[in-house]
């Protein structure tokens, strides 16, 4: 049985692990990234990146490696898929002469993300292949011990669950299962070869109990996403089956232009994936142990969320920043304290920080939802006449967080 000793071991080599694992990169501290499947994951194929997103990229060094190759959006447009009338138009306020706007979103390739924060970590970093079957902690000599499948055993001071909604991790710290949100959504990339031709803005469509988007990465490139209820027994099987799931969608879109309709319809299905929304009850974040003495969970694994606000990757590189802080300070510190000891209540300072930060942003996000997809007609009315331009401003209000810098004060 192979054995090895490591500081800092990160279970999920998805955006909340790589971008932990870049931070304490460049505040010094090597750590390892333990990944079960044998290439990163890249399902979803983007993610819309907002202002607070971007700040966290800025801090670990990639923000205008990403800018180059990702359009910048000048706002939102919200449309009834009922009535075909747009319901609210957002811009993301003037852009200064230096290019940047007061609040900035761009859709980003997931891979390219993935691709980008792996390129800047030392080799060796990640480790494939390596799922986590069992984790022991070792209270008297402080240590995590990690069994793999392969029957190797990783054995750590500080083990960080990074690894998504199905974390072991953060069963082991005591979470339950993510709750479904009595939705699915499908993502998808279409790519235009002669150029798609939209405004680079975010367009937004609700009703009939279905709510999508599409958004623009590049001039070729677009990202959409489709969210609907429930599907009638008779229609399961639509789930499963990529060429009947695009027909359902087209069947579903209402009242659009021919130009959107375009989107789904050149979508190949290879190019879809569906899955069930799933969220972290928020009263488990209340009571729940986000860290236990030097264990913690990060991005999906602590705040599993629906999209409403698109807010799941940027939150997860929210985590990677302060987490990186704090355990930077807690390692690199020449205190009387035992290291064991500041490990702790790094971590629990990391809790603190971002417990009531997931708690918001899992409550709006689901009530957001509820509120977009419903198919009742006093709750469209509200919607649409009267709630559209407060749930867009909605998203810009919680994009405006700012994780701090990536420093350790001395």
């Amino acid at each position: 049985m192979e054995k090895s000793v490591e500081d800092v071991v990160i279970v999920g080599a998805g955006i909340a692990g790589l971008a932990t694992s870049l931070g304490l990169h460049r505040l010094g501290i090597r750590s390892l990234v333990v990944e079960s499947g044998d290439s990163l994951r890249t399902s979803g194929f983007a993610l819309g990146i907002w202002t607070n997103g971007w700040r966290a990229l800025d801090a670990l060094g990639l923000g205008d490696i990403l800018r180059s190759n990702h359009k910048q959006l000048t706002g939102t447009i919200t449309t009834s898929v009922i009535s075909g009338l747009t319901t609210s138009q957002l811009p993301f306020t003037a852009i200064h002469s230096w290019g940047k706007s007061d609040h900035e979103l761009r859709a980003v390739n997931r891979k390219v993300l993935l691709e980008t924060l792996e390129s800047e970590l030392p080799k060796g970093t990640i480790r494939f292949s390596s799922k986590v079957v069992h984790i022991e902690t070792d209270h008297h000599h402080h240590f995590n011990s990690l069994h793999l499948a392969d029957g190797t055993v990783l054995q750590t001071k500080v083990l960080i669950g990074c690894d998504g909604v199905n974390s072991v991790v953060a069963r082991f710290l005591g979470f339950s299962n993510p709750s479904f949100a009595g939705r699915s959504a499908v993502r998808g990339l279409v790519h235009f070869e002669n150029g798609h031709g939209f405004e680079p803005k975010f367009m937004q469509f609700f009703g009939k109990g279905i709510r999508y988007g599409v958004i623009p990465c590049d001039d070729r490139t677009v990202y959409w996403f489709f969210a609907f209820s429930p599907l009638q027994e008779t229609e399961t099987e639509v789930e499963e089956d990529p060429a009947k799931l695009k027909q359902f969608i087209l069947s579903k879109l209402g009242k659009v232009s021919d130009h959107i309709r375009a989107v789904f319809e050149k979508t190949q299905v290879q190019n879809m994936v569906c899955s069930p929304l799933r969220f972290r009850l928020p009263w488990e974040l209340l009571w729940g142990n986000i860290s236990k003495d030097s264990v913690c969970v990060a991005g999906d694994a602590l705040h599993p969320m629906t999209p409403d606000l698109g807010q799941g990757g940027c939150a997860a590189l929210e985590d990677s920043i302060v987490l990186a802080r704090v355990l930077a300070e807690a390692l690199k510190e020449k205190a009387s304290e035992k290291e064991h000891q500041r490990i702790q209540k790094g971590l629990e300072k990391f809790a603190r920080e971002r417990r009531w930060r997931s708690i918001d942003l899992i409550s709006t996000a689901y009530m957001v939802g509820l509120m977009q997809q419903s198919d009742g007609v006093v709750m469209s009315f509200v919607r649409d006449k009267i709630m559209a331009r407060f749930m867009a401003g909605m998203l810009l209000k919680k994009a405006g967080f700012d994780c701090g810098k990536l420093t350790v004060s001395s």
